[in-house]
């Protein structure tokens, strides 16, 4: 049965407080006076204002004397009592704030304003006591390395080279953003990460406010199956035999496109629709790209790139903590980062408020010739939670497939090169040995021919 938090109740809450300095200290950081009847409000105030200026709980009869209550003391109260007060008042301030946040987006949807609406309602359900004591940091060292282990749900990106950078991978719930300019592969890299993490089993969605679905899935058929995108629909038995046989061990992986334009509130209702359709629990999401959405929290202009980008990095963030998830996205590099080797925070797109929001920010540095050598290089222009600012990894760029792999350390490709290299010799030594089989075979057919000759033409000298 819910609580009537009636007038008397209210007198109550207040006279345990002026009771107990204690337990007002403890629930000041939820305390309001709006939330009291009309009666108790100017006592409430009082409370609040003297114990904010003078550091110390005003006395009954202060109380009594300014506000013109009647408020007594409470006797004979233990540990237990106050246990009691704590859960009610929690309960108490979040009903009143939610039922203020109500008439007040009332209002606001009445005069059509709609985005302040969410953040009232949530800000209202998420009040809360200060519960959490923090970590007690000489306790069992073991267990807390463990849990921050295991508690950050961290992910390799699927390429040894950048895990050791970041120490083990990407952490669910960071902000991770690849910054390049116009043409540099943002949306490559983010296809090969969603293909990384699919193909290790995990689950995701691969946003898109640029690309198509079907263009986005066709560069994915080319960097699974290994057939080059140019001959994705002329091999299409091979594309179909070899998606079925590698699907039966992989994640899922949605592809979704959006307006450019859309907002987190689009994203986070397809997430939820996407959740309860499918019952699949989401590791990752990769968005391309950040510079494409607009803000929820704040009314900006399209071309105030800085707030707007300040404001959807901050939203991107909440959202990866909200679904416990992995999001990485990319954002645009400037002009003056064109005939640049290496990258700087100078070098964003719109300045520097996504770079303070993002765990991590990672450069895309290539160019004509790199590419056609098979080359992408990457630089750490920010991390949070390891020392790999400043440093650089070369990847390998396969061009037929768009595959990008480790440069050296990825095993299994190395050795699928040594294998074609070794079977290319064979096939070279072969040919190699027919050719001097055919020229042998040539000059012992010539020689047999002159002994042929030489022995018809005893004979016929014999026969003479």
């Amino acid at each position: 049965m819910a609580t009537e938090y009636n007038t008397d109740l209210q007198r109550l809450f207040l006279e345990m407080m002026l009771s107990d300095a204690q337990s007002f200290i403890r629930v000041q950081n939820i305390f309001n006076s709006e939330n009291f009847d009309k009666s108790l409000r100017e006592a409430a105030k009082f409370i609040e204002k003297h114990t904010a200026e003078h550091s110390t709980m005003p006395t009954y009869e202060q109380v009594n004397v300014v506000a013109k209550t009647k408020l007594k003391p409470v006797t004979d109260v233990n540990s237990g009592h106050y246990d009691w007060f704590m859960q009610e008042f929690e309960q108490f301030t979040r009903r009143q704030e939610l039922e203020r946040a109500i008439l007040k987006a009332a209002d606001l949807l009445e005069k059509g304003t709609y985005d302040p609406v969410e953040k009232l309602i949530k800000d209202a359900v998420q009040i809360s006591l200060t519960n959490d004591l923090g970590i007690e940091y000489w306790e069992d060292p073991r267990a807390r390395l463990m849990g921050l282990k295991d508690g950050n749900g961290q992910i390799s990106t699927g390429w040894p080279a950048l895990d050791r950078k970041l120490f083990g991978g990407f952490n669910k719930g960071e902000l991770n953003i690849f910054a390049g300019g116009s043409g540099s592969g943002k949306s490559l890299f983010m296809q090969n990460m969603a293909v990384n993490w699919a193909l290790a089993g995990l689950n995701g969605v691969y946003l898109t406010l640029e690309l198509s679905e079907g263009l986005c899935a066709m560069r994915i058929d080319s960097m699974v199956t290994d057939i080059p995108s140019k001959d994705i629909f002329k091999d299409m038995d091979s594309v179909e035999l070899k998606l079925g046989m590698t699907s039966k061990k992989s994640g899922s992986l949605r592809i979704k496109y959006m307006p450019a334009q859309s907002n987190i509130n689009d994203i986070r209702a397809y997430l939820k629709e996407l959740q309860i359709q499918t019952n699949v629990k989401l590791d990752y999401i990769c968005v391309d790209y950040l510079d494409l959405l607009m803000p929820v929290s704040a009314k900006v202009s399209p071309n105030d790139q800085f707030i707007k980008d300040k404001y959807v990095s901050e939203e991107l963030r909440n959202l990866a903590k909200e679904f416990d998830i992995v999001m990485v996205t990319a954002s645009q590099l400037n002009r003056a980062a064109v005939e640049e080797i290496e990258f700087d925070h100078s070098h964003i797109a719109g300045g520097i408020s996504k770079i303070n929001t993002a765990d991590n920010v990672i450069g895309i540095f290539t160019s004509r010739a790199m590419r056609e050598r098979g080359r992408y290089q990457i630089q750490f222009m920010k991390t949070r939670s390891s020392s790999g600012v400043g440093q650089k990894v070369d990847l390998e760029f396969d061009v037929n497939s768009l595959r990008i792999r480790d440069l050296a350390e990825d095993a299994e490709y190395q050795q699928f090169k040594k294998q074609s290299s070794s079977i290319y010799n064979q096939i070279k030594s072969t040919d190699n040995t027919n050719s001097t089989d055919d020229n042998e075979a040539k000059i012992t057919a010539s020689v047999q021919s002159s002994k042929l000759k030489d022995m018809l033409a005893g004979l016929k000298s014999t026969n003479n």
